[in-house]
């Protein structure tokens, strides 16, 4: 896994598997959110995989798919709902932005824009095209 830490609490990664999770929950993560739909790729495990990996574990998880339609405001509101578990988030999708975007915009008004658009950097992830949305 190449998991890439936005904030103490927050990190992402591209694709993960089931067998990934054991190794997710020894590093104290408590969520999972996953940002891909099903069926993006013909070697991309199942969500129910993964879901049904996570809850054998005792993890939560969380599907908020991110696909061609793009970011929905109900995707926005769920990531904060996701973010508001205790504990450590992990979030994943194809190579890690759909996650840092969903993370990034569902941190608007609650941190600087400067300050998002930094941590996503520090991660390897380029947001700063959504700095207008960031900053209402």
């Amino acid at each position: 896994m190449d998991i890439k830490t936005i904030n103490e609490k927050v990190s992402v990664s591209p694709q993960i598997s089931p067998n990934d999770l054991p190794a997710l929950k020894e590093a104290g993560f408590k969520t999972i959110i996953n940002n891909r739909p099903d069926g993006e790729a013909p070697d991309q495990p199942a969500g129910a995989l993964i879901e049904e990996e996570a809850k054998k574990l005792g993890l939560n998880y969380v599907s908020i798919p991110m696909g061609r339609d793009g970011v929905s405001a109900e995707m926005i509101a769920a990531t904060r709902d996701a973010l508001a578990n205790d504990g450590k988030v992990f979030a994943y999708c194809r190579s890690g932005t759909r996650s840092t975007t969903l993370w990034a915009l569902s941190q608007a008004g609650e941190q600087p824009a400067d300050d998002i658009i930094k941590a996503a950097a520090n991660a390897g992830y380029d947001v700063s095209h959504l700095a207008a949305h960031l900053s209402q």
